[in-house]
């Protein structure tokens, strides 16, 4: 509901109805809707964290999977894509940073911390490259992915196809790792 409407616009009752309990137990459980809305911001960085780490685990003798930025498109179409358990993030990811706010600021320094390690890993293993200011290169990484998360229905209309979908990434992949590697000259 969260990720369909917007923390904002769904009450607490709403969400205990979908979950077949009362608002009191919601409450109880999590405080307030404040704290319902930091468990699910817990849990969105968690799945983040969770890709990330999945497409930058050690494979064999070196230390990074040469395949970590496709394996990561791979993780997020399965995890993130339409019919998953997590195709909700998408649209809660983007009514929560568009709104702004702690939880917003909160949620957008884990991902960019998470981006900024994973560049460094990456660039250890030899796979990317920090730049001359590695702060912004991995803030222009992360912006990059979160964009084709928030724009996601939108990209969809245009396209013809979702680009969370195994077709979609392949298509938005290949482009993007072709900008990525020869600049757009």
């Amino acid at each position: 509901m969260f990720g369909a409407r917007g923390p904002a616009a769904v009450t607490v009752r709403e969400v205990a109805a979908a979950a077949g309990v009362s608002p009191a137990l919601v409450i109880r459980h999590y405080g307030s809707k404040d704290g319902l809305r930091d468990a699910v911001d817990e849990h969105v960085a968690r799945v983040f964290a969770a890709l990330l780490a999945e497409a930058t685990a050690p494979a064999g003798d070196h230390p990074f999977d040469p395949q970590a930025v496709p394996s990561l498109a791979e993780a997020v179409a399965a995890n993130l894509s339409e019919g998953s358990e997590g195709s909700a993030i998408p649209g809660y990811l983007g009514h929560l940073l568009i709104a702004g706010g702690p939880a917003a600021s909160a949620l957008f320094g884990t991902l960019y911390t998470l981006s900024r390690d994973v560049l460094g890993q990456l660039a250890r293993a030899g796979i990317a490259r920090t730049g001359a200011d590695p702060d912004v290169r991995a803030a222009f990484l992360l912006v990059n992915d979160i964009a084709v998360l928030i724009l996601r229905d939108r990209l969809h209309e245009v396209l013809g196809v979702d680009p969370l979908s195994a077709e979609g990434m392949r298509r938005w992949g290949s482009e993007v790792f072709a900008v990525y590697r020869d600049g757009l000259t």
